[in-house]
């Protein structure tokens, strides 16, 4: 071992490529996506380091084109996951003790690797298998994951270099050992580096881990796996079970040997998993970490005070970047009636502008949604808004799913505060605005703090300091992310540690150093230099 106190390299933020007309990473890009889209690859479940191709197989397609398949891909069944529990143990011996360092580098490398050979795949994978732009795909699957993995190794050093004072005689410190079995982690399909961090987070601090992706996004996890290999990721530390969801939930959290579970995806999913632990928890060899992000029904509340031009921007960007598939997209609006003549008439007039289709046509604004049971979903809140006399749809409205799951960015205006639109999320491009007079301030804070379950992410604009201060106390338990005169989108890596609280989740922070903590297990340990051989103390002699 090398005589020496080594620090991990500082994290910075990634770059984000802008892929302008001319540039080289536009040209490669277009390369790549050429290349996968002539292709249909395999993807199999990757178990202790082995690939099993189960038989029974699905297609991942082109939400966009959903009759061009990119993979056909084997789903896992509990037999499967009983075998990578298993593998998971297995590895977790000589995992869980390797140096931290050593495993520090292997998740540094993958940073690199996907910061240059893999950057173009993975965006291209995102792009076609998510139906993500350019843009969206280069913050999400190359940027972000870049940082969660460069950032995390810094942050597991920041926790192990916690330690206890010790008195003189006396040599005090913490071992932040791993947890005692697997950790669980359950991927959503909108977050290309959600589905890397989950997993990984917890493997940076000696975790093994079983992941199971979402179906819709088993492409793009094919290839982190790749990169996690190609970084010298040892067999079994993650173990890849692609499948249905109680085909591979059930046998996993059944397992006495479950450690924890990282999660993101539905509220009503986390719930159900919650309480399957909490029926099953005399049968854990320990209490399971519980960590998860689920829905949002994130808003955008202005002042009077507030600036057109940013407000109308935040919620264009906010509400129908990535068709509104973001955990923490702009779902509901509370404007001013002072304000909403100036902000309908800008809002409707860069909805006008936006494109929406291939994103591999660099012109579009936005791609399709995920799949056919989401494009029902949010189609059946517009009809339900067409059929309400207390709704008004404003612009869009229209869906085609012909060739692709395509709805058009809508707005609806609601007339009354307790609208379902509202207070449901919907996970599509569908923003809902709610007029307020100007004097009932303090009541539109209240419909915004108690109208939805949820606290994810929300904003605020206003040009009043005053006002801010106002809105912001009146907003404390709102959202887990506020953002001041911004969209409430758009959380980076070490800037703005992301999560939410009521029906969103735990609000563990992933991109912070309070996500780590949840996967380790400290031990204090005290040593003595010179015990005491005399039971006796002091004040046990005789005399005054």
């Amino acid at each position: 071992m090398p005589n020496a106190i080594v620090s991990v390299p500082t994290p910075r933020n990634e770059p984000v490529l802008a892929y302008a007309p001319g540039s080289p990473e536009r040209k490669a890009l277009r390369a790549q996506l050429a290349k996968m889209s002539s292709e249909v690859i395999e993807v199999t479940p990757l178990v202790g380091g082995h690939r099993v191709a189960t038989g029974r197989t699905a297609d991942a397609v082109m939400p966009h084109d959903h009759r061009h398949v990119l993979a056909v891909w084997h789903k896992a069944g509990p037999a499967d996951v009983g075998r990578a529990i298993d593998g998971a143990l297995a590895a977790h011996r000589e995992w869980s003790r390797m140096d931290w360092r050593d495993r520090a580098a292997i998740f540094l490398r993958a940073a690199d690797l996907l910061a240059g050979p893999y950057r173009m795949v993975l965006n291209a994978a995102t792009m076609l298998g998510q139906s993500k732009t350019v843009h969206q795909a280069e913050i999400d699957a190359a940027c972000e994951l870049i940082d969660f993995w460069r950032f995390n190794v810094a942050f597991a050093e920041e926790i192990y270099r916690q330690q206890p004072f010790s008195s003189p005689g006396f040599w005090n410190y913490v071992e932040h050992r791993s947890l005692e079995g697997f950790v669980f982690a359950v991927t959503p399909f909108n977050f290309t580096s959600i589905g890397g961090n989950l997993p990984t987070a917890a493997a940076i601090m000696g975790n093994t881990v079983v992941w199971k992706p979402a179906s819709t996004a088993v492409y793009a996890a094919h290839f982190i796996m790749e990169i996690l290999e190609a970084a010298g990721l040892p067999p079994g530390v993650i173990n890849l079970v692609p499948g249905a969801g109680a085909e591979v939930g059930d046998p996993a959290l059944a397992s006495p040997d479950l450690a924890g579970i990282h999660f993101t995806g539905s509220t009503t999913t986390f719930q159900a998993m919650w309480e399957t632990v909490g029926r099953n928890i005399r049968a854990y060899r320990s209490y399971p970490r519980i960590v998860g992000e689920t829905g949002g029904k994130n808003f955008v509340l202005a002042h009077p005070s507030a600036d057109v031009g940013a407000l109308a921007t935040a919620l264009t960007r906010g509400a129908f970047e990535y068709q509104g598939q973001k955990c923490s997209a702009a779902s509901r609006a509370f404007i001013p009636v002072s304000l909403w003549p100036a902000v309908k008439k800008r809002l409707l007039e860069q909805i006008a502008e936006i494109r929406v289709g291939d994103p591999a046509d660099f012109g579009n604004f936005m791609g399709a949604v995920i799949d056919r049971n989401a494009f029902a979903t949010i189609t059946g809140y517009i009809d339900f808004a067409r059929r309400s006399p207390d709704a008004e749809v404003l612009v869009g409205g229209g869906a085609d799913d012909a060739k692709g799951y395509f709805i058009e960015p809508t707005v609806i205006l609601a007339r009354r505060p307790d609208l379902k639109l509202l207070r449901e999320e919907i996970f599509g491009p569908v923003l809902t605005v709610y007029v307020f007079e100007d004097a009932k301030l303090d009541e539109a804070l209240r419909l915004c703090d108690r109208g939805s379950p949820y606290a994810l992410t929300g904003a605020i604009f206003a040009r009043d300091r005053a006002a801010i201060a106002r809105m912001a106390e009146a907003l404390t338990h709102a959202a887990g992310n506020f953002y001041i005169n911004d969209k409430p989108t758009g959380a980076v890596v070490g800037q703005q540690p992301f999560g939410g609280a009521r029906a969103s989740g735990t609000n563990d922070k992933a991109g912070s150093l309070l996500n780590l903590l949840r996967w380790v297990s400290p031990r204090a340990i005290k040593e003595t230099f010179v015990p005491p051989t005399d039971f006796r103390y002091p004040f046990m002699q005789p005399g005054d």
